[in-house]
């Protein structure tokens, strides 16, 4: 980054490498979470992390907030979690006679949701302004939160009990749902030999991990990444892809408009992140299932065929026309 505060194509690149690299020193095979939660921490967007207990979703959430020494906060959603529990709330004081503000644990710069989908909508709901305006009202007070805001919520997708199915309003804020899977055997192995050796989960500085950039950096990185070059054929082919989802026949509910600009976003920052400043068809095509998985809703057929999302996004994509 120059005097100016800026920050060059070249720049972002070799940060990213470092900031991968280091990532390393804690998850293994998570090469796919750990670039799109950076490709989301530089649009500006939350993620939602799907995967069954036990695969590092939270140390994936943890070790963002480390690398960009940002600060990080957790709150587990619970049937019985108030929204107040979230943004906080109004309170008296005795002893001065005023009524101050006591923040939630949303107050934070990296907040982790932790199995979001066991709050009730009400309590699901508190996220949505500070989502989508980085902002919360309490009692009519409106109250900024701090920069960068971003959410990372994690969801099981085995177990039902308890839990609440997260409203459409709700998913379409996250910029990404990502899907955690089981390691392949090879990773999961080294994953043991690294505890064996003396890795500990809960200290992050203890295991090598250091800071790479600091939040006052992100908004040069974003100027740059807004002024990456998109060709009108990107534009149009977005848009096919997303007008295609409309009108398939697996898919009851297609993509929004939302959708598309929330796809053009995280393309534009994909080709930054690997050393360009224009957007190439791939860059769209590799962000369609994380981008989209979440926002549309499959036929009962589609299912009952087996297919799901991404294996939809598969055939619409087969069909469309790539431009040069």
């Amino acid at each position: 980054m120059d005097r100016r505060g800026t920050v060059s194509v070249e720049e972002l690149q070799s940060l990213v490498t470092a900031l991968r690299g280091e990532a390393s020193r804690v998850l293994v095979g998570q090469d796919d979470a750990v670039e799109h939660l950076i490709i989301a921490l530089f649009t500006g967007g939350h993620v939602l992390l799907e995967g069954v207990p036990g695969t590092a979703k939270t140390l994936l959430a943890k070790t963002l907030a480390h690398l960009i020494e940002a600060d990080y906060g957790r709150i587990q959603f619970t049937p019985d979690l108030m929204p107040s529990d979230v943004v906080g709330t109004i309170v008296y004081d005795i002893q001065s006679g005023r009524f101050n503000l006591k923040r939630g644990p949303i107050f934070t710069q990296i907040l982790l949701a932790d199995e979001i989908n066991r709050a009730p909508a009400k309590t699901q709901a508190a996220l949505l302004e500070a989502m989508e305006e980085r902002q919360v009202t309490i009692e009519g007070q409106t109250q900024a939160l701090p920069y960068p805001f971003m959410v990372i919520a994690t969801q099981n997708p085995v177990e039902m009990d308890g839990t609440y199915p997260l409203p459409e309003a709700q998913l379409d804020r996250f910029l990404f749902k990502v899907k955690i899977d089981y390691l392949p055997q090879d990773e999961e192995v080294e994953v043991l030999r690294r505890y064996h050796q003396g890795f500990d989960a809960h200290n992050l500085a203890g295991a090598g991990l250091s800071p790479m950039i600091r939040p006052a950096s992100i908004d040069a990185a974003r100027q740059m990444i807004a002024a990456v070059r998109v060709e009108d054929g990107i534009l149009s082919y977005i848009t096919a892809i997303i007008r295609a989802t409309r009108t398939s026949s697996d898919l009851a509910l297609g993509a929004s408009t939302r959708a598309g600009v929330a796809l053009l976003l995280a393309a534009k920052t994909r080709a930054a992140l690997y050393g360009r400043d224009y957007v190439f068809p791939d860059d769209v095509k590799a962000l369609v299932p994380p981008t989209l998985r979440h926002r549309v809703v499959l036929r009962p057929e589609a299912e009952i065929e087996g297919l799901d999302p991404d294996a939809v996004f598969r055939r619409l994509l087969a069909q469309l026309e790539v431009p040069r």
